[in-house]
């Protein structure tokens, strides 16, 4: 769940660094009036978004997914030459497409990456020589060439998903219809080197929880030298049954989905190793216990080992092992244990060096921080009052790390550079007052950076390893008359930061956007919130222009980060332990306490807005603090935890056959008679994640209490409700909101 708060770092332009304050002819213009229409419109008001940054295995081409002009979804594959700057594309999403629909379990799958609104081309691999790049596309796969040209591989009948080329460059692989296939790179048909993929049975896949909340895709591992495939197999059989009825304009389909509710059972798992034709298979031991999560796979320097994290069903251990992939057995390297009221948050950060040595990322002092693992001794690599992000390289010629994190604030992340001869020195590598995300190519030669600020949508460079830029990979600079946000600038309200303090003392980070304040007039709010564990929505970054429209329809827009959010140490999040609907609430409900203070807001006219778990905060606040919001908006909203997945629920809410009393107070529906404000709720009537009974609970425990309040349904949609119908959404959110508590 907590990956809809779409954890996208998006960029900023150099020219307004700091929010520069904007040109004098775009201050003098007058502007043209921003509408909810143009809002959700092509081109994006964000300009380019590109997405899958990659350099070609030489360094010669940077590629990436560059969206349309005319259609903001649609996605094709384009190439920067490094030497020269020039753009090329490699390949035309439309001219090779064709158009086919994708299979129910691709949709899915792309619904867990969050990505299901993306149109065109939405991943691919590089081979190895940097000759070729993987290419998927409507079902099928294309190997492309530098010249532009791609030739369909021979890859049979059946659904596809996962595709990749092998680290050698000798095979390419894939899931068709529950099994993996391995074809040779030069263009023979492959073979399924797995046959018992049917039914309850998976092969090469990541399991549901996996990637709704474990932050894992996918389900089989190459071997650097392309000699063996670590492959996941899983039994879905003692997963419960779920009845999904996706609720079409015209039609209705009828899904018995697998859906592991909080307390249930999930499926087994189990890790093979083989050869890329599937002989001579091992299985890897992952201890008696099989109520576990495999959490990530990877192999060692070389392929010496295959490096596994086994998590406990609780969540509160973490072990690593080391897979030997000749016998399948096990050794425990090391394990990371949680305090007795608190998990263990997974990371992607491990790093097998050639000495043998791993650089991990633990949480073990209370922050998240990088540590070096070596011949059973441990070195902490960075430390203090701040969260590592991301490790971004490794030069271990050079003994040179890179790694993203918020040393200088959490309102901020930057690049910065550590010695490994000098554990707990850093080198900041970019800007101040920046929101910076990077990726470097394999040998940590250069950098990808991409950054933003409230004044400054995505933009990308690429940089040397002292952050030196070196050439723009996409300016988007609004300041520039061609961008199309540019026309708007001259109405551009600036996002302000400041704190208020918990109950407990605790410091809380908010941000909030004012339209131009009359002397002695008084604002209605529109107060947004996600609130949920493991996230952070107050930051220096772009916002983007719904926000900016709200404000032009004379709103405040305001946003709190509670106790719970991310990036603020362990303790911070630990808040919410077993107690989900507690102080993220209070915390809340202080931010709006905060709001009537201030002389130019209307206390009597701030409404809440919240998706997903900001959807179930909204009817939280409204339980808990009625009168103090004048109408609140739930969109997809959890209303009894026990109707959601098992990794996400019980990893802070602990198994509701043990802690039942937990689930009882975090519910919506024990209080739901309490609610006296003004209630929209909207859910998609497809929704696979927060399903549709979550909402349907909840109207008929409103409807048995004689609770008015008003709904909207979205046919076809699932957990994600825009595209084609977003301006229907905002509109009938800022219908309701202006029945009540008008704007003006």
């Amino acid at each position: 769940m907590w990956r809809w708060l779409w954890r996208v770092a998006v960029a900023a332009a150099a020219g307004i660094a700091g929010g520069a304050a904007m040109p004098a002819e775009a201050q003098q213009a007058t502007p043209p009036a921003l509408t909810l229409e143009r809002v959700f419109a092509s081109p994006d008001l964000a300009g380019t978004a590109p997405r899958a940054m990659k350099l070609s295995p030489d360094g010669k081409l940077l590629t990436l997914l560059r969206n349309r002009d005319e259609e903001k979804e649609r996605y094709d594959l384009w190439a920067l030459d490094t030497a020269t700057g020039r753009w090329r594309m490699l390949v035309d999403s439309k001219r090779i497409g064709s158009g086919a629909a994708l299979s129910e379990a691709e949709k899915m799958q792309r619904e867990r990456a969050r990505i299901s609104g993306l149109k065109g081309i939405v991943s691919y691999d590089w081979t190895p020589d940097g000759k070729g790049i993987l290419v998927p596309l409507d079902g099928k796969l294309y190997l492309a060439s530098l010249d532009g040209e791609a030739r369909e591989l021979a890859t049979g009948e059946g659904t596809i998903l996962n595709p990749e080329v092998s680290p050698a460059g000798g095979h390419v692989s894939f899931v068709r219809d529950q099994n993996l296939v391995v074809m040779p790179i030069g263009g023979a048909a492959g073979a399924a080197v797995t046959t018992d993929g049917a039914g309850t049975i998976h092969w090469g896949e990541a399991e549901f929880v996996a990637q709704e909340e474990l932050d894992r895709f996918k389900g089989y591992w190459w071997s650097p030298d392309d000699r063996r495939i670590a492959v996941e197999r899983f039994d879905e059989a003692p997963v419960g049954i779920v009845t999904r009825t996706a609720i079409g304009a015209e039609t209705t389909t009828v899904y018995q989905q697998r859906y592991p509710k909080a307390g249930t059972d999930n499926a087994l798992v189990e890790l093979w190793i083989m050869d890329p034709d599937g002989q001579h298979r091992v299985k890897a031991d992952l201890g008696s216990d099989s109520d576990i999560y495999l959490a990530r796979v990877q192999w060692a320097w070389g392929g010496k080992a295959l490096l596994v994290q086994r998590l406990s069903r609780d969540q509160k251990t973490l072990d690593l092992l080391s897979i030997d992939p000749a016998t399948g057995k096990a050794t425990l390297l090391f394990s990371e244990k949680s305090a007795e009221r608190s998990w263990v948050n997974l990371s992607k950060i491990l790093e097998p060096l050639k000495d043998g040595s791993l650089i991990w990322w633990s949480e073990r002092d209370g922050h998240g921080h990088l540590y070096r693992f070596k011949a059973g001794q441990w070195t902490q690599l960075t430390q203090g009052d701040w969260e590592v992000a991301n490790l971004v390289g490794v030069d271990e010629a050079k003994g040179r790390v890179y790694l993203t994190g918020n040393k200088d604030g959490v309102l901020e992340r930057h690049l910065y550079a550590l010695d490994l001869k000098h554990p707990g020195t850093l080198t900041r590598l970019t800007e101040a007052g920046w929101w910076n995300d990077a990726s470097m190519d394999g040998a940590a030669t250069r950098a990808i950076v991409t950054r933003s600020n409230v004044s400054q949508p995505a933009q990308v460079y690429l940089a040397d390893v002292a952050g030196k830029r070196l050439a723009w990979v996409s300016e988007n600079a609004v300041t520039d008359a061609a961008h199309p946000y540019h026309p708007y600038l001259a109405a551009h309200r600036e996002r302000t930061f400041g704190t208020i303090r918990a109950a407990d003392g605790t410091e809380l980070h908010w941000e909030m956007i004012t339209p131009k304040l009359e002397p002695g007039r008084r604002y209605p709010v529109f107060f947004q919130h996600y609130g949920g564990p493991h996230s952070q929505t107050v930051s220096r970054q772009w916002g983007g222009a719904l926000q900016q429209y709200l404000v032009s329809r004379g709103y405040i827009w305001f946003q709190l980060d509670n106790r719970g959010a991310a990036n603020r140490g362990k303790a911070f999040e630990d808040a919410l332990y077993h107690a989900m609907g507690s102080v993220e609430v209070e915390d809340q409900v202080a931010g709006a306490n905060y709001l009537k203070t201030l002389d130019y807001v209307d206390p009597g006219r701030i409404v809440t807005y919240g998706w997903s778990y900001g959807g179930y905060m909204s009817l939280k606040l409204l339980e808990k603090a009625p009168g103090v919001f004048a109408a609140g908006v739930a969109g997809a909203p959890v209303t009894r935890w026990e109707l959601y997945d098992t990794a996400y629920t019980e990893r802070y809410m602990g198994d509701p056959r043990m802690v039942p009393e937990a689930y009882a107070a975090s519910n919506t529906i024990g209080e739901a008679g309490k609610i006296a404000d003004p209630l929209l709720m909207i859910h998609g009537m497809a929704d696979d994640n927060v399903v549709l009974e979550h909402s349907t609970v909840m109207f008929a425990t409103l409807q048995k209490a004689n609770v008015p309040f008003e709904m909207m349904l979205y046919p076809g949609y699932t957990h994600r409700v825009g595209g084609p119908v977003a301006v229907h959404l905002w509109t009938t959110i800022l219908d309701f909101l202006d029945r009540s508590a008008p704007a003006r």
